[in-house]
């Protein structure tokens, strides 16, 4: 919302300059955006008329203009605007003017002396084009000021509106905020009744109440279209950003500022019939004035009459039923249009006024009578013409109810924590113009028409607050007992993990929870992915189920900028329709920990071989994680993942994700070069860990022994090595693989298993028998219960 603050001050003028008056209502909730000037700085200009203009004797785009400025004398200036003539008032820089830092003084053009400067719009600030010389109005008095003549000693306010405040978006509105918190007297236009001169009248007809319970039409006759809109309100729409039209349609558009009511002004002689408030039948279309021609929806209000649509009920009229200059009889609407229907009409045709805007906010519901009665005034006094009678179509029962609210003072008081007394609070409400009622302590408030932001207690109480002054209630710094919670130590939290990755030389990423769907058929095989209504970007139309799209596409840019060697990881919320396969009631949004690996395994440097990195390096990674809690990895198949290099992890008996190299359909599809590892575990997982416990330190030798096991081909070493140690009594301290044979002495389908055994006492060094026993049980629970024999 932009407008004039000499506009504003004729309706209300507090002893506050501009930049007090902007901070002001910034304070109160209507953000002051932007704080201009109508025109630039400058001094010693003034209205002055062309006497003569001859040719320049030494140039041919100059001309020597003899001028009045005012001065008792003609002053001899030179002035090279095309448009420079004889008789036009204009403005004269005097010598000694200052123009925004540049200086007039006398000099010489060409030989041929100047005294002053005949200026254009942009060279005195008032607008960023120009063609010539700005031609002033032929009653300009000459050598009046012409900061004064002009007012240019004007601010441009532009304030951003929250959309509950749609009483603001008119200088009436912002005028009773001004007088409100500023308790300076208040002075609105009049808008006394119009009496009517013929009894000519058109019907209207209320079709869709609930959409529009109040309409107001009067016809007005003998109009002069042509007649010339005058400079102040040509100057007032200027400086709220609207372009002047014609007489007329100005006059609406004045009102609308004004008042905050927006009009429409048909031509009474395309006109058939009763007026209808109406929905449309099917197919049924409106060229509206913008030249475009729409077929409206089913629950878009429109104005008819007999024969055709005319317009979209506060949005727009038509071309066809629109006035022009060879109009003179026409009918002047107003009416309330319900916000709901409204809202979005417009844009669903890809465009918007400045009706739509202000209706699907809400405008007052009882103000069409008195804009009318405004708008006919102007029109009287502008273009003449003769009014009939108002016609108003209301249905009282379907206009909005502006219910009671009851406030109470301690509430005022808790919400604030100001003590504010009840005469205080009654005071504001009186400067609010609110209709309240005393009850003991409590306050009885009736909004009035224009406020639909008051709805419930705390909206009373925020106006309080604008009112009291929001940088007038204390900075109290809260006060309370301060202790250290405790942090259990099998406890971790998501920082700390993160840091531990880290660690692991990964880096953090952070991506889109929106992703393609395409994404999650590859990566998850999730064929239903959660959708979203209104997705920001096409190819961000779903939820994410998994993390490993995201940091692929991470991979996938670094390659194409020959980064050899990525490492990166993300934790992250999903979004899924089940848990483990089973649905549930809404969405499950499990928070994960994802990583991914892609090209070289370590830096590349002189000492070390470079290669890429591959499962092992991934899984290493991710025990360390988990250390000291010891993960079980199984062979799975994953949508995302290559069969034969990918597995399932498991903690404490639970599945807590998989792990594997990036299957090639997706290495090739995504142009990633080599394949990728990752891995995605639930991220509860490396939250709990174990507490550390005290283990007495051997001060004796260990024993070590190695075993050698052939199974068969498709047996997993982890499940052998698992089946050991549940037999390994206490002396053994642990049993590791060491080493996989396949070969000559080794039988076909079959493989050899190498698991070093290390066995320590705390208390005594281990005999031979010992040792050896604890060997003999390996061996036959492992040929007996595995399935293996020992290699020869």
């Amino acid at each position: 919302m932009q407008f004039s603050e000499l506009w504003l001050r004729s309706f209300v003028s507090p002893d506050l300059d501009s930049d007090a008056l902007g901070h002001l209502l910034t304070m109160a909730g209507l953000e002051v955006e932007e704080q201009d000037g109508v025109a630039a700085v400058f001094s010693k200009v003034v209205v002055a008329q062309i006497v003569e203009a001859e040719k320049h004797p030494n140039a041919d785009k100059l001309r020597v203009c003899k001028v009045d400025a005012g001065q008792g004398e003609l002053l001899q200036i030179v002035c090279g605007a095309p448009n420079a003539a004889v008789g036009i008032r204009i403005p004269c820089a005097l010598v000694g003017a200052d123009l925004a830092g540049f200086g007039i003084k006398a000099a010489k053009l060409r030989g041929v002396e100047s005294f002053g400067m005949l200026c254009s719009a942009k060279e005195l600030g008032i607008s960023e084009e120009s063609s010539g010389l700005l031609i002033l109005p032929e009653d300009a008095p000459i050598g009046t000021d012409l900061r004064e003549y002009l007012a240019l000693n004007d601010t441009l306010f532009t304030i951003k509106l929250t959309p509950n405040r749609a009483d603001c978006l008119s200088l009436t509105g912002i005028a009773r905020e001004v007088a409100a918190l500023t308790g300076s007297p208040l002075s609105l236009p009049a808008c006394d009744p119009v009496a009517a001169t013929h009894d000519a009248t058109r019907a209207i007809v209320l079709d869709a109440p609930e959409a529009c319970p109040r309409y107001c039409g009067r016809i007005v006759r003998g109009v002069d279209a042509r007649a010339a809109t005058p400079e102040w309100m040509k100057q007032r729409l200027a400086r709220s950003g609207i372009r002047s039209i014609s007489a007329l349609v100005d006059v609406t558009n004045y009102v609308m500022l004004e008042l905050g009511q927006p009009l429409h002004a048909f031509d009474e002689a395309k006109l058939n019939g009763a007026i209808h408030v109406r929905f449309p039948a099917a197919g049924e279309q409106v060229l509206l004035l913008n030249g475009q021609t729409v077929t409206p929806a089913a629950d878009t209000l429109l104005i008819a009459d007999e024969s055709r649509a005319l317009a979209m009920a506060g949005v727009m009229g038509g071309e066809d039923s629109g006035i022009t200059l060879d109009t003179t009889d026409l009918f002047l609407e107003s009416a309330f249009f319900a916000p709901d229907a409204i809202a979005g009409r417009a844009r669903a045709h890809g465009f918007s006024s400045d009706a739509s805007y202000r209706f699907e906010r809400g405008v007052d519901f009882a103000l069409a009578g008195q804009a009318i009665e405004r708008a006919t005034r102007l029109i009287l006094d502008i273009c003449g013409g003769q009014p009939g009678p108002v016609v108003e179509s209301v249905e009282p029962a379907k206009l909005p109810a502006r219910a009671p609210i009851r406030l109470r003072a301690a509430r005022v008081r808790r919400v604030l924590g100001i003590a504010l007394s009840a005469d205080a609070v009654a005071e504001m409400f009186v400067r609010l113009n609110l209709d309240v009622v005393r009850d003991g302590e409590d306050f009885v408030v009736t909004p009035p028409s224009y406020r639909f932001d008051l709805e419930i207690e705390e909206d009373l109480i925020e106006e309080i607050a604008r009112l009291h002054g929001y940088d007038n209630i204390p900075v109290l710094a809260p006060r309370g007992p301060i202790s250290m919670l405790p942090r259990p130590e099998a406890r971790r939290d998501a920082m700390f993990v993160r840091r531990l990755v880290a660690g692991r030389e990964f880096q953090e990423v952070i991506n889109f929870a929106f992703v393609e769907e395409a994404w999650e058929k590859d990566f998850a095989g999730n064929t239903d992915p959660v959708r979203l209504a209104n997705p920001i970007a096409s190819q961000m139309s779903v939820m994410r189920s998994t993390l490993i799209g995201g940091l692929v596409a991470n991979l996938a840019a670094n390659r194409k900028r020959q980064t050899n060697r990525v490492r990166v990881f993300e934790i992250g919320r999903c979004f899924t329709r089940s848990v483990s396969g089973q649905p549930v009631d809404g969405f499950h949004q499990p928070i994960r920990l994802a990583a991914l690996a892609g090209g070289l395994a370590r830096p590349e440097q002189w000492g070390e071989a470079g290669r890429n990195v591959d499962f092992f390096d991934l899984k290493a990674d991710l025990e360390a994680l988990l250390f000291p809690r010891v993960a079980e990895f199984e062979r799975v198949v994953h949508p995302a993942l290559h069969p034969g290099r990918s597995a399932r992890v498991i903690l404490d008996g639970k599945c807590i994700g998989f792990i594997g190299e990036l299957h090639p359909v997706w290495v090739q599809r995504y142009e990633l070069g080599n394949a990728p590892v990752v891995f995605e575990i639930e991220l509860d997982a490396l939250l709990e860990t174990v507490t550390p416990a005290y283990r007495e330190v051997s001060r004796f030798p260990a024993v070590t022994r190695d075993l050698a096991l052939v199974v068969d081909q498709d047996a997993a070493a982890a499940q052998l090595l698992k089946g050991l140690q549940s037999v390994a009594p206490g002396i053994v301290q642990r049993i590791e693989l060491f080493d996989q044979y396949q070969g000559k002495g080794i039988e076909q389908n079959r493989k050899s298993l190498a698991f070093r055994v290390v066995m320590q006492e705390t208390q005594k060094t281990l005999e031979d028998a010992e040792v050896d026993a604890v060997m003999t049980a390996l061996t036959r629970h492992a040929e007996e219960n595995l399935g293996a024999k020992l290699r020869a």
